[in-house]
């Protein structure tokens, strides 16, 4: 890349700049994810996709009971700025420890999962976890010094290399097995990628680093484990009560609405440690603007994708991934919903937890996660994939509200309803144009589905950029200073 691009680049403010990476990674690694799920949906089945849905959520599960929260804690006090190697044995030390104990629950809990014996999944979680001691380790220490960017990119080489082991893995013919491998390959290949940024070294810690690791670490674990349950539970308890392909079928419906949450995902990585060092400082004052625009720009990609992708998800459900994926049309409109709730959970939750308020931050999560799994149960035998996409966007707008009840008290949150307006003016005139389309045009192929995404995708822009002029000229501004072309008209 030339030096004055470069140059142009580092005048670019930290979390800015940060988004801005992680972004192009993001949106790289996920496009790569849709074609290789797509891919994988159509050699595979819904089946064996529901296969591998299980697994990463069976993973998920023990991997949090390995890791106890101590990651987020050691994120924490290593970001702010003492006894950095100390907390960082501390905390391999616990993560050591914690590995064992989940593989040993593991094992003694499999024979009570059907899905665990019969697909002889054990080992390949076990596999898992002993490669997340590894590569979560690193990169954990690698995120609590700062190094967003590091951190953001080995995230992006993670997918990159997983999709790839697992797209080879497939096409020669190692089925759902090709899968597991190619994610705990990648899993540690991130952990080598942030080595060279690994400047821990080995050092005595103290029972004053453990008890300061497990104060916060608590409400981290707590917090975490709500997530989880957000992340897991609907996958877990459909296949409890339907089968695996209806878990297939949901997973991939779930995915296809990520498409509205790269800009989420960028900004928040880098938040968290600028937040926690401000508030270790005891200085707040920085952070209110901060949320509110990183709120709005949430909400930039994730409105229209909802507003589009209703009118569409059926279509594209059925030509993307297969005939058989098509019936997650209803449930892939309610979790396009859900995504714009998510912005306003991510952001909040993060804030909170990054100032040192996560109990609080527990209290929400908490709740919002016993609604969740009581409306699971109820919903699932009833309205099938549906009621759990209902129960996780009740869920949700519950935690949403409830972070922002407890973060009024310490900081001034609030929304850019001006700019908000403008968003979603902008993504009516699009939804409005796609349901004309429809009307006139049958979407009998995938070229005629492809048409309105384009062409909606740049009414949208476009009518967004004429109403507001500081979205506009921010984007605009930080598209020169990448080095990328800004169209004149624009």
């Amino acid at each position: 890349m030339p030096s004055h691009i470069v140059n142009r680049i580092s005048g670019i403010p930290p979390i800015q700049r940060q988004s801005m990476i992680q972004l192009g990674v993001t949106i790289a690694v996920t496009l790569f994810g849709f074609a290789s799920t797509m891919l994988f949906s159509h050699i595979l089945g819904k089946d064996l996709m529901g296969v591998y849905y299980l697994f990463l959520a069976y993973y998920g599960v023990f991997n949090m009971i390995g890791d106890a929260g101590f990651g987020g804690a050691a994120v924490k006090r290593i970001s702010e700025g003492n006894d950095q190697n100390e907390y960082l044995t501390a905390y391999a030390t616990l993560r050591f420890l914690l590995i064992i104990v989940s593989t040993l629950i593991l094992l003694a809990v499999s024979p009570y999962f059907v899905d665990l014996k019969e697909y002889e999944l054990v080992p390949w979680i076990i596999a898992a976890l002993a490669a997340a001691f590894f590569g979560g380790t690193i990169t954990m220490g690698v995120y609590g010094l700062g190094h967003v960017g590091i951190r953001n990119l080995a995230t992006g080489v993670n997918e990159f290399v997983r999709i790839l082991i697992q797209i080879i893995a497939v096409l020669l013919g190692y089925s759902v097995a090709g899968l597991f491998g190619g994610f705990i390959i990648a899993i540690i290949i991130s952990g080598i990628f942030c080595l060279k940024y690994f400047t821990f070294r080995p050092a005595r810690f103290t029972t004053r680093h453990l008890k300061s690791l497990i104060t916060y670490s608590l409400w981290i674990f707590l917090i975490g484990s709500g997530s989880l349950i957000f992340s897991y539970a609907d996958t877990i308890f459909i296949g409890y009560f339907m089968e695996n392909g209806d878990v297939g079928v949901y997973r991939v419906a779930l995915q296809l609405t990520t498409a509205g949450t790269f800009i989420t995902a960028a900004i928040a990585g880098t938040l968290t440690p600028k937040f926690s060092n401000w508030s270790a400082k005891g200085d707040l004052t920085q952070i209110p603007g901060i949320l509110t625009r990183s709120i709005t720009y949430g909400l930039l990609l994730a409105v229209p994708t909802a507003a589009g992708g209703i009118l569409l998800s059926e279509r594209l459900l059925y030509f993307f991934y297969g005939a058989d994926f098509a019936v997650g049309g209803t449930a892939c409109a309610i979790l396009l919903l859900l995504q714009i709730v998510n912005v306003f959970m991510v952001f909040l939750g993060t804030t909170l937890s990054a100032i040192d308020h996560a109990r609080q931050s527990f209290y929400a999560s908490g709740s919002a996660a016993v609604l969740n799994v009581v409306l699971n149960v109820l919903l699932i035998p009833v309205i099938g994939i549906e009621g759990a996409a209902v129960a996780s966007l009740v869920s949700i707008t519950l935690n949403a509200v409830l972070l922002r009840h407890y973060l009024k008290h310490y900081i001034d949150v609030r929304c850019d309803l001006h700019a908000a307006s403008h968003i979603v003016f902008s993504a009516v005139l699009m939804a409005a144009f796609i349901f004309i389309y429809k009307q006139l045009i049958p979407l009998t192929n995938v070229f005629l589905v492809l048409i309105p995404v384009a062409v909606g995708a740049v009414i949208y822009f476009v009518v967004l950029f004429k109403l507001d002029k500081g979205i506009h000229d921010e984007i605009a501004g930080l598209a020169k200073q990448f080095g990328l072309p800004w169209p004149r008209w624009l």
